[in-house]
């Protein structure tokens, strides 16, 4: 790990939980422009849901066609409309030093995690990746959740690499998109990092073999029942948790047929949520998957 900055301090272990189901908020839009009062609505439909909090600025919420004045924006926004309900951002960079930057500036903002992925198309070692994160959890005053998404930086982070990192008191957590069932295990397990699936088709594997829960595109829909399945996998009440997991495996499926968030907006679209628009290079989802998608989600009911 790097030296310490001025910014934050090793004497103290940050404590925070971040179990449970958390939802990865997608940005409406209005045009080409952020619908702010969709937004609020949003942030006030799913504040009584049940949810553990919302992540702004990911990969649902198309993060990477937002400016940065827009990512602030954004995150103020809920900020101001949550209540108290607990909100992540999410932030991507390979510059170490505007990265850290940000992460300096988001300390001040009320979030209880910042999400981070490794950088991306630059693929570093392994070594690259532990100096990487252990210089901006240095510079962070709040929690980290790593984003093992290797598929979207380029990066694969090894099991040996996140275990040296659990080590850090402000790498709490990981959103796990790893693809590896072996790792999954391991670091659950291992017990220092809260392991929340990354996958929306891994939620049952994941919680039932200990994880602490998921962040979830898919919940914006049905939240209240993945809400309820989380709790029973971490009870133990597996069969309960199968008979309200087991309907909703095809509106996954479908949600996920074509690039996300295109065929959710497109459903909360017909459920009045927000309109269905997406910035280039997302694009709409298709009409025969939309129209897929509103009888899949008649059919699981309440």
């Amino acid at each position: 790990m790097q030296a310490e900055t001025e910014s934050a301090s090793h004497s103290t272990p940050v404590q925070r939980d971040f179990s449970g189901l958390w939802i990865p908020l997608v940005t409406p839009f209005d045009g080409d422009r952020i619908d702010h009062a969709a937004l609020k609505r949003l942030v006030a439909h799913y504040r009584g849901s049940g949810s553990a909090g919302l992540v702004v600025c990911g990969s649902t919420g198309e993060a990477a066609a937002l400016s940065d004045e827009e990512q602030m924006e954004v995150l103020h926004a809920v900020l101001a409309e949550a209540r108290g309900l607990p909100v992540i951002m999410g932030l991507s960079g390979y510059h170490l030093g505007k990265t850290a930057a940000r992460i300096r500036a988001l300390g001040a903002e009320g979030i209880s995690g910042i999400l981070l992925p490794a950088p991306s198309y630059i693929r570093p070692s392994q070594a690259g990746l532990i100096e990487w994160f252990g210089a901006l959890a240095d510079a962070s005053a709040v929690p980290l959740i790593l984003y093992d998404i290797p598929y979207r930086t380029g990066s694969t982070l090894d099991l040996a690499t996140l275990l040296a990192l659990a080590s850090h008191p402000r790498i709490c957590a990981i959103k796990d998109c790893g693809g590896d069932p072996a790792k999954t295990q391991a670091l659950i397990a291992d017990g220092r990092l809260q392991v929340l699936a990354g996958e929306d088709m891994n939620i049952f594997s994941t919680v039932s073999q200990g994880g602490h829960g998921a962040i979830a595109a898919a919940a914006h829909v049905h939240t209240q029942r993945f809400v309820r399945i989380v709790e029973l996998l971490r009870a133990g009440e597996t069969a309960q948790a199968n008979a309200l997991w087991a309907p909703l495996l095809p509106l996954i499926e479908g949600l996920f047929s074509e690039p996300n968030p295109g065929p959710l907006k497109a459903l909360m679209a017909h459920q009045g949520l927000l309109r269905d628009g997406l910035r280039s290079p997302m694009t709409r989802a298709s009409a025969a998957l939309a129209e897929r998608l509103q009888r899949l989600d008649k059919s699981i009911g309440s």
